[in-house]
């Protein structure tokens, strides 16, 4: 291992190699660099304790290469795919050794888990995300968390603040929401006077109200209802399978592309499904099927803009911003109520 990489300590400066008897560090402070030349361009110095810059003691062993190689194919999972996640038995069965060897070499040669290297290389994606301007939720999709929940969970000790604060953007608007009792636990409906900026579904409201303002952290944000009324009916009675079409004014930021894709999913008629490829053919872009489901991802007016009735090529279900669950349960609804 010591020949393929080495290991940087952001709190401390300090690259090392990877078998270095020094105190690891905790994961967060990691960044990992193929050579030791390049840990030095980005302001790391060298250990003085293993001497990372220094030939090594000759060609790494059989562990080494195994972990080496599961090291790049993480790495690639999270680059082509961050929806799928390489558990440890498909670590396992990919390098030909126990998964309880698989994690003590991780936790030995590494100093951290598979799951812990992953998610500091999905930090890593999403920190750069945004820090070029990307929504918080365009970022999270992206980067490979499966919902806004999981990163908010995490946010404060991963990036040391919310991700919204990291990113430092968003527009200033005026936006009045309620929440509401539905079918599928609760329903956050919000709006400027022009029309509806979020749709969300969950379970508690303190979770709702700020993954509206992570959505939307320079808006000026307030709980009402007044003119939502009418939307929010709507909206309530559409997901008790009362009211089949939705034609709500919107209001939202987004892409010339995704709104492209939203139009086209709202297109999808009630109680059926089509898939990633099939919507990006009907763009005229049968090649974007990925864009289409990075579209569906960050659409933050779910229910308006049925995200739900989009599904894999196998009909499996793919990521969903409020959980694989509800969205089975939407289609399921709509199916029934088609009957």
């Amino acid at each position: 291992m010591d020949a393929l990489f080495v290991y940087a300590v952001r709190s401390t400066g300090i690259y090392c190699r990877p078998s270095c008897p020094s105190r690891r560090p905790r994961r967060e402070q990691v960044a990992f660099f193929r050579q030791p030349a390049i840990a030095e361009k980005a302001g790391f110095r060298a250990c003085l304790r293993c001497k990372p810059a220094t030939n090594g003691n000759g060609a790494p062993d059989e562990d080494t290469r195994a972990i080496a190689q599961l090291c790049r194919e993480i790495e690639k999972q999270i680059t082509e795919d961050p929806e799928l996640t390489l558990k440890l038995a498909d670590l396992s069965d990919r390098a030909g050794i126990s998964s309880h060897r698989v994690h003590r070499l991780f936790r030995k040669m590494i100093g951290i888990t598979p799951r812990q290297f992953a998610d500091t290389l999905r930090l890593r994606k999403l920190k750069g995300r945004l820090r070029r301007g990307e929504s918080v939720t365009t970022a999270l999709y992206e980067a490979g968390y499966g919902s806004a929940s999981r990163l908010y969970e995490y946010a404060n000790a991963q990036l040391g603040m919310t991700p919204a604060t990291y990113r430092h953007g968003g527009r200033g608007m005026e936006i009045v929401y309620t929440i509401e009792e539905c079918p599928q636990g609760k329903v956050l409906v919000a709006a400027t006077d022009r029309g509806v900026s979020a749709v969300y579904l969950g379970d508690q409201d303190r979770l709702l109200e700020r993954a509206l303002h992570q959505e939307y952290p320079n808006a000026n944000i307030r709980k009402g209802s007044g003119a939502l009324g009418p939307w929010v009916r709507a909206i309530v009675k559409h997901l008790r399978g009362g009211e089949k079409d939705l034609d709500l004014p919107l209001d939202v930021e987004a892409t010339a592309f995704q709104r492209r894709v939203w139009q086209e999913l709202q297109k999808i008629p009630y109680g059926t499904t089509k898939t990633y490829t099939q919507v990006a053919k009907a763009l005229g872009q049968p090649t974007a099927a990925r864009a289409v489901a990075r579209a569906c991802a960050t659409n933050p007016v779910s229910i308006v803009v049925p995200c739900h009735r989009v599904v894999r090529q196998s009909g499996q279900l793919a990521g969903y911003r409020w959980g694989l669950d509800r969205k089975r349960a939407l289609i399921d609804q709509e199916k029934k109520s088609t009957e």
